[in-house]
C-alpha cells in the first residue's frame, strides 16, 4: 500500500517540485517512502542488509534523477517500487543473498510454544524463498506490503490475470512445501 501524505502538500505537488530541482521535495519523498524502499530489497535480497540497503539507494538515486520522466498514470509508489524491482534484479544478477522476512512471533506462553513458532516461521520462510522469483514477488507484494493485483502487475509489467495466476501458482507450491506442518501442528494441539 503507498503510503498516505499527511502533510499539505500532495503527492503530486511533491512530485513537480522534485522536477523543478527542489531538494526539499527530494527530502520529504524520500522520508515518505524509505522504509517501504528498503522492505522491498530486504525482502528481495532474503535479509542481506547491506544488498537491501545499497539497492534501496540505487533506486532512489536513480528514482530523483529520472523523476522528470514520471508520467502519472500510476501512482508515483508504484513508479518508484518498480525502480526498486529493477534495482534488485540488477543487483542480483551480479550477487545472491538470504531471504530473511522479519520475526514477528506472538508471545507465547511457554519456551516449547516459541519454538514451534520460530520453527513454523522458519519453514514458511524457507518455502517461501524456495520459490521463482516471479511467483516470490506477487506473494511479497500482496501479504507483506498490502499492494493491490493492479499495483503488483504494474510493477511487474504484467496483467492483473498473471499476477492472480502466479498467486495461485505461488499459493499451491506454497500448500505443498508446508505440507509436512499440517500434520506436526495438528499433533501438537
Amino acid at each position: 500500500m503507498c503510503p498516505v501524505i499527511d502533510t499539505p502538500d500532495s503527492e503530486s505537488a511533491l512530485v513537480e517540485a522534485c522536477r523543478a530541482g527542489d531538494r526539499d521535495a527530494f527530502r520529504r519523498l524520500f522520508e515518505l517512502y524509505k522504509d517501504k524502499v528498503y522492505s522491498i530489497a530486504l525482502y528481495h535480497f532474503e535479509g542481506d542488509r547491506s544488498a537491501a540497503a545499497d539497492a534501496a539507494q540505487q533506486a532512489f538515486v536513480k528514482a530523483f534523477s529520472a523523476v522528470r520522466h514520471f508520467r502519472g498514470n500510476s501512482a508515483f509508489c508504484t513508479w518508484l517500487y518498480r525502480i526498486v524491482w529493477n534495482c534488485c534484479i540488477d543487483r542480483r544478477r551480479s550477487e545472491r543473498g538470504l531471504l530473511q522476512l522479519p520475526d514477528e512471533l506472538r508471545d507465547a506462553d511457554s519456551h516449547e510454544d516459541r519454538y514451534a513458532e520460530r520453527e513454523v516461521a522458519n519453514a514458511v520462510q524457507t518455502a517461501i524463498r524456495s520459490l521463482r522469483p516471479d511467483l516470490r514477488w506477487p506473494i511479497l507484494l500482496r501479504y507483506f506490503e498490502n499492494l493491490s493485483y493492479r499495483d503488483i502487475g504494474k510493477i511487474m509489467r504484467c496483467s492483473e490475470g498473471t499476477v492472480a495466476s502466479r498467486l495461485n501458482r505461488g499459493h499451491r507450491m506454497l500448500a505443498s512445501k508446508l505440507e509436512h506442518l499440517r500434520a506436526a501442528l495438528g499433533r501438537g494441539r
